[in-house]
Order: structure tokens, then C-alpha cells, then sequence
């Protein structure tokens, strides 16, 4: 096996007219396991499903943050409880199970983490957040490689749960539900 004949890539061949060894894929062919219709979310591109905003990569000034959730994104119950699922793994460790920043990392001498119930990470755009999880921010490191897509939506809209339950009044109780809060 160690010695056996093959090609090499972009090095010549006397077997094919050219003299290349590369050749040209045939005409209509698709990648295996993949149809036509797979290709824009195998390649993500649906801005706002895979990057959190529209407008041009890199230029903040262009940049669109998506206020709300993506057009494929249901969000419900199930999706929440993911979203607290993938929060406890990946983000109370540092941010703590409330998402006040203080996570156990705290104990250790990490830096200080960020609380999500202040008004400047309240006041951001739910694709905001979506590219932090993504990318990372400061001493944050990115988690695109960990946590796909799909579940970090989810654990956006598990923080802005946890922030509507921190904030929340009686008042946003619906009136046919208050007498269940035993006041």
C-alpha cells in the first residue's frame, strides 16, 4: 500500500489527451447525499438564519443586526427548553444558570462576566446575539464549531426569557391567569 501508483493532484498524466491529471467534474453533477434544493442552507446562505444580520460582512456602518427571530425559526416550548439545554452546557458554566455573570468561573478568577439583564445587552438585537454566540466578543471565544445554528437561536431565545423573567411585572400576566399567582 505504501508503494503503489497514483496520482498526485494538478501533476501530469500520460493517460488523458491534456496531460492533466485533474478533471473537470461532469456536466449536472451534484455532491452525494445533497440535492439541488439543499445547496443555500448547505452553504448558509440565509443571512439571517446563519449570521444574525443582512448587509455587508465587516462593514458595522452596512450591517443590519435581525430584530426577532429568522422566517424558519418556530419558537415554542420544545425550541425554548432546547434553548435552556444547550444554555446550561454551554454558557452557565461563565454567564451562570440566571444569566447574572456569575457563573463558577466566577470562583476560579475569571474575568468578569457579563450580566444579560443589563440594559446594553437587553437593548441588542436578537441577531446581535446570535453573532456573539457565534463569533465571540472580548474574552469570549466563539462556539460556531460547537453549537449549530438551530440551538443557538434556541439559546437566544432562552436568554430572552430568562431577561423577560428577571424584568417581568404582574402586569404581564394575562388578567385570566393572575389568580394562579396567589395574589
Amino acid at each position: 500500500m505504501d508503494r503503489q501508483p497514483k496520482f498526485k493532484p494538478q501533476s501530469e498524466s500520460r493517460f488523458f489527451a491534456d496531460g492533466n491529471t485533474d478533471r473537470p467534474n461532469p456536466a449536472n453533477v451534484v455532491a452525494r447525499g445533497r440535492s439541488v434544493e439543499a445547496d443555500a442552507r448547505f452553504l448558509g446562505e440565509d443571512d439571517h438564519m446563519y449570521r444574525g444580520y443582512s448587509g455587508a460582512l465587516g462593514l458595522p456602518d452596512n450591517t443590519q443586526w435581525l430584530r426577532g427571530f429568522p422566517e424558519d425559526v418556530d419558537v415554542s416550548q420544545t425550541f425554548l427548553q432546547r434553548g435552556q439545554e444547550r444554555f446550561t452546557i454551554f454558557c452557565a458554566p461563565c454567564h451562570g444558570a440566571l444569566g447574572d455573570g456569575n457563573g463558577i468561573t466566577k470562583q476560579y478568577g475569571m474575568g468578569a462576566t457579563p450580566t444579560f439583564h443589563s440594559d446594553r445587552i437587553r437593548d441588542m438585537a436578537e441577531g446581535e446575539i446570535f453573532n456573539t454566540i457565534t463569533n465571540g466578543r472580548n474574552t469570549m471565544f466563539g462556539y460556531a464549531d460547537k453549537i449549530q445554528p438551530a440551538d443557538r437561536w434556541a439559546i437566544v431565545a432562552y436568554v430572552r426569557a430568562l431577561q423577560r423573567a428577571q424584568q417581568g411585572t404582574v402586569d404581564d400576566v394575562p388578567a385570566a391567569n393572575r389568580s394562579e399567582l396567589g395574589l
